[in-house]
């Protein structure tokens, strides 16, 4: 389905969907043809440019046994898979997303996973039965508009615990020798119009009580990735 001519308001698989993941993300997220030849280890790996295990490893080393864990989106390949089964069958893990496609691929992963459960749901409002000991973005921050990066860096951090945690792995500006960066500046032209705010932005800044907590940035690929760990004070 082409990213200039709506989908029809009967096709479940866009029901519901905000107007800019249509407009914008129909090839990547939302037409279900194209996403199941997206969701691919291989396809996150070369578009991560071979970064994928050790972004994802970031992310995985923080999960303990018998933790609670949130993911805000779906995530292609078998991330979603390698989290669950580090939190095991006495932790909780909760995947929500607010495509269709995205849940029902996220569904069919964690299908072997009693600990697991996904939710339709918006990253900016979703609220958690019970606390979580760690609240996950990966990759999601790049892909919205300004407003909802505020909405969705306040909403994972409202629910943070005393001793809890939030990691946010996402794009960074690119050093200036890094010549991937001039490679992306093209691909968030043509594809990814919101990505840039965060070579701008620094994630604490869409936070409204970030001195409630401390923020711990690291960089990696000459600076394409950041990993951000925010922990409540």
């Amino acid at each position: 389905m082409s990213r200039n001519h709506p989908p029809l308001p009967c096709n479940p698989y866009y029901e519901g969907v905000p107007d800019y993941m249509t407009e914008v993300y129909d090839w990547a997220y939302v037409n279900p043809r194209r996403a199941a030849l997206l969701d691919r280890n291989l396809v996150v790996s070369t578009l991560l440019f071979l970064n994928d295990q050790r972004l994802m490893r970031r992310y995985l080393q923080q999960i303990r046994p018998g933790m609670r864990v949130w993911q805000v989106a779906h995530v292609y390949g078998d991330l979603v898979e390698k989290a669950a089964a580090k939190v095991r069958k006495h932790g909780q893990f909760v995947l929500t997303d607010i495509t269709p496609v995205q849940v029902e691929h996220g569904a069919r992963k964690l299908a072997a996973y009693p600990q697991a459960r996904v939710v339709r749901a918006d990253a900016a409002s979703y609220r958690l039965e019970q606390p979580a000991d760690l609240i996950c973005s990966f990759f999601l921050l790049h892909e919205v508009p300004d407003d909802l990066k505020h909405d969705i860096v306040d909403n994972m951090l409202s629910q943070v615990p005393a001793g809890g945690k939030a990691v946010f792995v996402d794009y960074h500006k690119p050093a200036a020798w890094q010549p991937i960066g001039w490679l992306l500046k093209w691909v968030n032209r043509v594809l990814e119009p919101f990505a840039e705010a965060l070579w701008e932005n620094e994630i604490s800044s869409y936070a409204s009580e970030a001195e409630a907590f401390d923020w711990h940035k690291e960089t990696l690929f000459g600076g394409v990735y950041q990993v951000v760990t925010v922990t409540r004070r």
